[in-house]
């Protein structure tokens, strides 16, 4: 048994001044209102905040590695990096790209996944398909070449074959012909699906919601936009209270203002992701991302295609964090964004929050927003950065 106690902790989505977290074999046993006394298993924190460990459910790679094409020793050192950024969770997302490329590159995600790892790393939690069902009218990087209308033969392909339970989540445009009964398949299948790369009305993402759609990949990105008359995908998004909304926070594909917007209208209810890809971690340079190139400037966070097309960005999500706290966002509802809020959408109990049942994936974070230190199944995360942070 061990017991980590801090000034500050997120428990049951509010910062409460003190107590303690005690965990055994990897998962967390109790949570209390005050710190015990001092003993050899009892660490204390003498500053800063306790929480759940991040989950990133929108990342397509980082530290030069794209994961769709990620090598089993790639695997590895992108999830043992990424837990030195306080995320313990992830959902490796894979862009537009014929069926039998995805086929592959879920299998190896699959052995990733399966693969046993000698030091603590960030869990892979499933794959986000990003498409191949998405609208040719709001592409964004996805090539339209390779994307198709969501058939049941389309969908057997993808979902039902052995590669297919290693998907988590899908984005889907939901206007496209047979989207709807697509969305209920893969909620048959325990699939979260999301709604995105669309010019879907309001009406027909209210549809998809009906049919089972929990989420919006990356608010205002890539979709139909927000009207006073046509509310679009935004405007449902913001209105209707059962999405989780997408934001990429990294202030560039969405504005400062209109991310306060969003968090004023729903802050409950986002759920802040990276969309980073390859180069993430890495310095300015052309990186790789599902088949194709892309470069990062020096001094910018997005990441372009070469002619110029937005194409994900090279944020953190501890960097996530301190922008949204940095423009006024109270810091209990940042924290939420990053942890809680997407493990509920993922239906996670086990992740996302400190209490009895959950796994140890902790985060101490200090007084500046920025990771201390992170367990993983209670297992302290080794990096020189923390340790002097700390």
């Amino acid at each position: 048994m061990s017991i980590i106690s801090a000034p500050t902790l997120l428990v049951d989505g509010r910062l409460r001044e003190g107590g303690a977290v005690v965990f055994s074999d990897g998962v967390i046993t109790e949570v209390l209102d005050t710190a015990p006394a001092p003993s050899d298993d009892h660490l204390v924190l003498p500053h800063g905040t306790l929480t759940a460990g991040m989950i990133d459910v929108q990342i397509n790679g980082s530290y030069g590695v794209d994961f769709v094409s990620a090598l089993p020793d790639e695997w590895a050192t992108v999830a043992q990096r990424l837990a030195t950024t306080g995320v313990t969770a992830f959902q490796p997302t894979f862009t537009t790209a014929p069926i039998n490329s995805l086929v592959a590159g879920l299998e190896r995600a699959g052995n990733a996944m399966n693969a046993r790892q000698s030091t603590p790393a960030a869990r892979n939690i499933g794959v986000h398909l990003e498409g191949p069902f998405l609208s040719p009218q709001h592409p964004g990087v996805h090539d339209p070449r390779w994307m198709l209308t969501p058939t049941p033969e389309n969908v057997h392909a993808l979902y039902e074959g052995p590669a297919g339970r290693h998907v988590a989540m899908v984005t889907l445009a939901p206007e496209l012909p047979g989207a709807l009964d697509a969305i209920r398949r893969l909620v048959s299948l325990g699939i979260k699906v999301s709604v995105g790369h669309t010019d879907a009305t309001g009406a027909e993402v209210r549809a998809a919601v009906d049919a089972g759609a929990v989420m919006v990949t990356h608010l205002f990105n890539a979709q139909r936009g927000l009207g006073h008359r046509e509310p679009g995908v935004p405007g449902i998004g913001l209105s209707d209270t059962r999405l989780t909304l997408g934001l990429v926070a990294d202030l560039r594909h969405v504005a400062a203002p209109i991310c306060q917007v969003i968090f004023a209208a729903a802050g409950d209810r986002v759920c802040v992701v990276t969309d980073a890809v390859a180069s993430a971690g890495m310095p300015p340079g052309v990186y790789e991302l599902g088949g194709q190139q892309v470069r990062v400037a020096a001094n910018d966070v997005l990441a372009r295609r070469l002619d110029g097309t937005i194409a994900g960005s090279s944020l953190s999500l501890d960097l996530a964090v301190r922008n949204l706290i940095g423009i006024g966002i109270e810091p209990v509802r940042v924290l939420k964004s990053v942890t809680s809020v997407p493990a509920d959408v993922l239906g996670r109990s086990d992740l996302g929050r400190l209490t009895a049942g959950a796994y140890a994936d902790l985060v101490w974070w200090d007084e500046d927003f920025r990771p201390a230190r992170t367990w993983v199944g209670g297992r302290q995360v080794e990096n020189a950065a923390m340790s002097a942070a700390s």
